[in-house]
């Protein structure tokens, strides 16, 4: 179920009125029956597959919760190879079976064309990292196990972030799930403008943006202004596109009590590579921190092991968003960046940091052409290779035509948001001095602007939210 969709509008209006009026156990059960159905809504086998993490995971917590001593690690292990085989198994083993026959292929083998083609479920990756974390954090002695089973599958399923995250923790998530919660109306009010908010990027910017990635990358030959002007666009739509699903599952989860982690703050203002990652897709950013990066020995053992520690966290968050060789060049890509980025200079005059966020925004850039590009590596090593001097003019003028009504599209990002933030119309607060009529009634012209955007300029075609397919 897309939150795009009447389904999903009617299904937040039947909780919406169902929810507030039950006891906390009530709204919990109402909850994890929703999540399932919300889920299981395009294909239900998905739920069993959930369904056995959660099982596993829960069962493994317990365990660890009341042993000590070797006892424990094996629950842990038990709990990651159980959690990371249904990953890989649905996720890679076709790309792997599919590459080993292409190496027998070479060597005159000629195997039987024997290639896998599992159905990826949807959001695999990122319930299998949430449920991972809870079982890491309980083996740590972070957080306590819980008893519920109930409980927890709701952590693990929760509908607004189940697809496409944030990447929740159960020191946040969880412990909002096990305590009784308000829903206010000014959670509820500020819940569905953060919703339009995150609509208006997906319908508007993103789609809009994605019409002219799509039809320069559908195009054999690209020229190079051309095809860099799409990439532009395609920066445009997945930060609108995975940006606005964020900000519609925070305020779907808002308006029910619920307040999710924030995944994203102003990334293309980034003044460097790290920053850039300190900014987005925070949840993801910040898993693989404490989960690989700091595991592996972060910066404790020199700036060596330091520098290795950082290429194989990234390569491996690579790995997390696909099983294609594109996505292991742009964790490397990334990686490399991160890890040998020079010392930033000290110095704030605007022009050194009108550089920094320039040099940035081109090297992401470079690294959304691997992105986008999964159709083979010749195709990639062949835009890499695109002479800038061989375009023609009208080459020129259509490729930074398509720049700039990608950037066009792209502008709410960067003066609507900080307008909308500074107002303090994304935020909830628990405080009933706050709801003011001023605030109220800026609240509800806010609504109605969005709307009017949204019915006014959303793009004719509308295409899944990007993160969908991890």
């Amino acid at each position: 179920m897309a939150f795009q969709t009447i389904d999903f509008l009617v299904f937040m209006l039947l909780l919406l009125g169902s929810v507030p009026w039950l006891q906390h156990r009530a709204q919990n059960l109402v909850l994890l029956v929703a999540s399932y159905t919300f889920y299981g809504w395009v294909s239900p086998w998905w739920c069993f597959l959930m369904g056995t993490t959660t099982v596993v995971d829960w069962f493994c917590a317990r365990q660890l919760s009341s042993r000590s001593g070797v006892g424990r690690r094996r629950w842990l292990v038990l709990s990651l190879v159980t959690n990371f085989s249904i990953l890989c198994g649905f996720k890679y083993l076709g790309f792997f079976v599919s590459n080993v026959t292409a190496l027998f292929a070479t060597l005159g083998w000629m195997p039987s064309p024997w290639l896998l083609h599992i159905a990826l479920p949807a959001g695999i990756s990122f319930f299998t990292f949430q449920s991972a974390s809870y079982v890491i954090d309980v083996y740590r002695g972070e957080v306590e196990a819980r008893r519920s089973i109930w409980d927890y599958a709701l952590f693990v399923s929760f509908f607004p972030q189940l697809v496409a995250g944030p990447i929740e923790r159960a020191e946040n998530l969880l412990r909002q799930v096990c305590a009784p919660r308000i829903i206010t109306q000014d959670g509820i009010r500020s819940g569905i403008i953060l919703f339009l908010w995150g609509l208006m990027q997906k319908l508007v910017i993103a789609d809009n943006a994605a019409l002219l990635a799509n039809k320069v990358f559908s195009i054999k030959d690209a020229s190079f202004p051309i095809l860099w002007g799409g990439v532009i666009a395609f920066g445009v739509q997945i930060y609108a596109d995975f940006s606005g699903y964020t900000d519609m599952a925070r305020g779907a989860a808002r308006t029910l009590g619920f307040e999710l982690r924030l995944n994203f703050n102003h990334p293309y203002l980034a003044q460097s590579p790290g920053d850039f990652w300190r900014r987005w897709h925070m949840s993801l950013s910040t898993w693989f921190r404490d989960y690989v990066y700091i595991p592996l020995g972060g910066s404790r053992h020199g700036v060596a092991r330091m520098k290795r520690n950082l290429f194989i966290t990234f390569l491996l968050s690579g790995l997390w968003h696909g099983a294609s060789w594109n996505f292991i060049l742009w964790g490397a890509f990334h990686g490399a960046l991160v890890a040998f980025w020079p010392k930033t200079s000290a110095s704030n005059t605007w022009w050194r940091v009108a550089l920094r966020i320039i040099t940035t925004w081109c090297l992401m850039h470079i690294g959304w052409l691997m992105f986008r590009e999964r159709t083979s590596l010749s195709m990639l090593v062949h835009y890499f290779t695109l002479n800038p001097l061989t375009a023609s003019a009208a080459d020129w003028r259509i490729g930074i035509s398509f720049a700039l009504e990608a950037l066009i599209y792209g502008l709410p990002l960067l003066l609507l948001l900080p307008a909308i933030e500074k107002l303090g119309l994304l935020i909830s607060k628990d405080d009933p001095a706050f709801n003011t009529w001023p605030k109220v009634t800026v609240q509800a012209v806010t609504v109605a602007a969005l709307v009017f955007i949204i019915a006014a300029l959303r793009c004719p075609v509308t295409s899944d939210f990007i993160y969908f397919q991890f």
